[in-house]
């Protein structure tokens, strides 16, 4: 069945059941087909992270946070920011260890909805007065991994999430970003509790079949937000990027909307459709377009389809990511190219739902949804054989190797050639005093933490450093 055809005689994928407060209802999958494992969707649920692990005490909580300025207005979602705030939580335990973990913070990407009725600093201080919370919950606590941590405070976030926000449909994953944080905090914590000094050591048994590759190289995908210029993306094909994320979904009606998104694609395949790549067996580059949930209708989404195969562009789709918004229980299994789900995936859970309809990749956001939720994302995806990689928030120098930490180890993405893990990265694109922020990161001289070719080459230093996650900043150390 052509895509078309398969647009015309296709509607919505009527679930069984909604999300409410954290508990999943049944939902109906798309096909009769077992495409999705029966028995591991419960399988993290309140499990041992390793054998043997300590209960931990926090009796310490603090936090801060500082302001960085954009370079231009940054804009997708069909909004635009101007400044991302950076925070920090620290957790000190009963046995006199201190460690804090950084966040950023991007309020319009985990729920546009809040961003749109609140002035940009109004969202920023809504999504810090979350994390303050967390802490506030989990002061005196006793806990034996952080994913148990997070299981335990998240519904009761939630809850004061919509209370402070008064969105009833607050996303979840507006909740876990303000948790990046913590539970890096936590992480930190319960390796100096128990002794660990690696990242491989630290994952959880029940996640290591997901996480055990040792990748050799990582491709470092940019970002071209809508308003990039064209010679800028050239140059990032000339300095050797050759997996290029492109902003689609701009501002307007649907309609002004496609034909912003039509022209932009033209221009974009104008100017890079030839250039070359050795990752590809086409030897051409691959494009990922993100369109952040803006296309309402499959026929919307088709035209856009339609016009990439007229002007040569459409072999070129490697994946495209959130065409449709959360609601839409789309069936996205016929359009021809790989459908991403990124922040629809907000839980284990949704990630779930997501596979049945049809999504056959997830972009895992550990620097977004946290490092305990992306570990849970990253094995329900491999017990269903469906890849990953992982995806940008814009985020900071350290909080890039808490997300490279991650794609080193996740298995190779299909259709790229030489085994490589991706990871995307575009700080360094859109931060006013990026170079100032590069002084933050203790590892940041490292031959591996610094992109040559569009790669990040990981030698036996990167693994046997566990990326530098381990080293606390001087800069936010003086925070606390």
């Amino acid at each position: 069945m052509n895509r078309r055809n398969f647009i015309k005689n296709s509607g919505l994928i009527t679930a069984g059941g909604v999300f409410l407060s954290g508990i999943e209802q049944s939902c109906t999958p798309v096909s009769n087909k077992k495409s999705v494992s029966e028995t591991n969707e419960h399988r993290l649920s309140s499990f041992t992270g390793i054998p043997g692990e300590k209960n931990i005490r926090i009796t310490e909580t603090n936090a801060n946070f500082e302001r960085e300025g954009l370079i231009r207005p940054f804009g997708f979602k069909g909004g635009y920011m101007r400044e991302i705030w950076q925070t920090a939580a620290l957790l000190g335990s009963e046995n006199g260890y201190r460690k804090f973990g950084i966040c950023t913070q991007n309020v319009l990407w985990s729920d546009p909805a809040v961003f749109e009725v609140n002035s940009e600093s109004a969202g920023n201080a809504l999504m810090y007065n979350i994390t303050t919370r967390a802490l506030q919950i989990i002061k005196n606590q006793t806990f034996h991994n952080p994913i148990q941590l997070q299981e335990n405070i998240l519904d009761e976030l939630w809850d004061y999430g919509k209370m402070i926000t008064g969105n009833q449909d607050l996303k979840e994953t507006f909740i876990l970003n303000a948790l990046v944080g913590v539970d890096n905090a936590a992480w930190l914590l319960y390796c100096a509790e128990n002794g660990i000094s690696n990242f491989d050591d630290m994952i959880p048994v029940a996640c290591r079949p997901a996480l055990s590759n040792h990748h050799d190289k990582v491709a470092s995908i940019p970002l071209m937000a809508y308003n990039i210029p064209v010679n800028e993306i050239k140059d990032a094909v000339a300095d050797g990027y050759f997996f290029m994320k492109i902003k689609i979904g701009q501002p307007g009606t649907q309609e002004e909307m496609l034909q912003k998104d039509m022209a932009r694609l033209t221009e974009i395949h104008r100017a890079i459709g030839d250039a070359r790549t050795d990752y590809t067996e086409s030897g051409k580059l691959p494009y990922y377009f993100d369109a952040n949930g803006r296309y309402e209708e499959k026929e919307t989404f088709m035209r856009f389809l339609d016009h990439a195969e007229k002007i040569g562009a459409f072999e070129q789709i490697a994946i495209v990511e959130e065409p449709f918004a959360e609601e839409k229980k789309f069936d996205v299994s016929g359009f021809g190219v790989r459908i991403v789900s990124d922040e629809t995936a907000h839980t284990d859970k949704h990630a779930l739902e997501r596979i049945q309809m049809g999504y056959t990749a997830i972009a895992l956001k550990p620097i977004a949804k946290t490092m305990s939720m992306s570990m849970k994302i990253a094995q329900l995806a491999y017990d269903n054989q469906v890849p990953c990689f992982c995806a940008d928030l814009t985020v900071n120098p350290i909080l890039i190797e808490w997300n490279k930490i991650v794609a080193a180890r996740l298995g190779a993405f299909p259709g790229i050639k030489g085994g490589l893990g991706l990871v995307e990265s575009n700080g360094h694109q859109n931060y006013k005093d990026w170079s100032k922020m590069l002084t933050y990161n203790p590892t940041a001289d490292c031959s591996w933490a610094k992109v040559k070719n569009g790669i990040y080459n990981l030698d036996d230093d990167y693994y046997r450093q566990s990326g530098g996650i381990f080293e606390q900043s001087p800069h936010y150390a003086e925070w606390f």
